[in-house]
């Protein structure tokens, strides 16, 4: 290809890739009230999220691929906001994660900004079996999360366990969430 001539498409999904990178960078800021001084990243949660979704769409009778895509993209929306934790939501007049996603995927090419936008929106508006697993995906996650750090030592995490938990919606996830606290987050280790 000659040096003046410029993909753009392949220049867009670079562009977005790079914004999305922000999130490996980017800190769960609501467990800095309990202390935690370094917490996982926005990355690092939505990985287990999207995992966590494709093993509850499995046993929900989802599509696995699906849930964990969109699970995937549930808070690709922080590198241009920030995490915001529950308790500052209230002050804020924050526009909505589908308005958002529209401006991030401006840059791509037609096909992939329609594929993540229509997961952003699917997510967002929980009517079908995939997008209600990646929800509890995400809840079930905040609550391990909030029993490791527990286990780590940090106090008052109740708050994060039982506001997650009483979230969940799914069979698979209720009983995932009730292990969850039930298990020791070393328990993989002693099989």
């Amino acid at each position: 290809m000659p040096d003046d001539t410029i993909d753009h498409d392949a220049t867009g999904v670079v562009t977005f890739a790079y914004e999305m990178g922000v999130l490996k960078r980017l800190r769960r800021a609501g467990w800095w009230h309990v202390g935690v001084r370094d917490p996982e990243s926005v990355a690092e949660h939505s990985l287990r999220v999207a995992q966590l979704a494709a093993l509850i769409a499995s046993e929900e009778g989802g599509d696995p691929a699906r849930a964990a895509y969109l699970g995937m993209w549930h808070d690709s929306q922080e590198t241009r906001i920030g995490d915001i934790p529950h308790s500052a939501k209230p002050y804020l007049d924050v526009v909505g994660n589908e308005r958002i996603t529209e401006d991030q995927v401006a840059v791509l090419p037609d096909a992939a900004a329609k594929s993540i936008r229509e997961a952003v929106h699917e997510y967002e508006a929980a009517e079908t079996i995939e997008a209600r697993c990646a929800k509890d995906a995400d809840r079930l996650e905040c609550l391990m999360q909030a029993v490791e750090y527990g286990e780590s030592g940090y106090k008052r995490v109740d708050g994060w366990i039982e506001s997650s938990r009483s979230r969940i919606q799914t069979p698979f996830g209720w009983r995932l969430a009730e292990a969850a606290l039930r298990t020791s987050p070393l328990a993989w280790r002693e099989r």
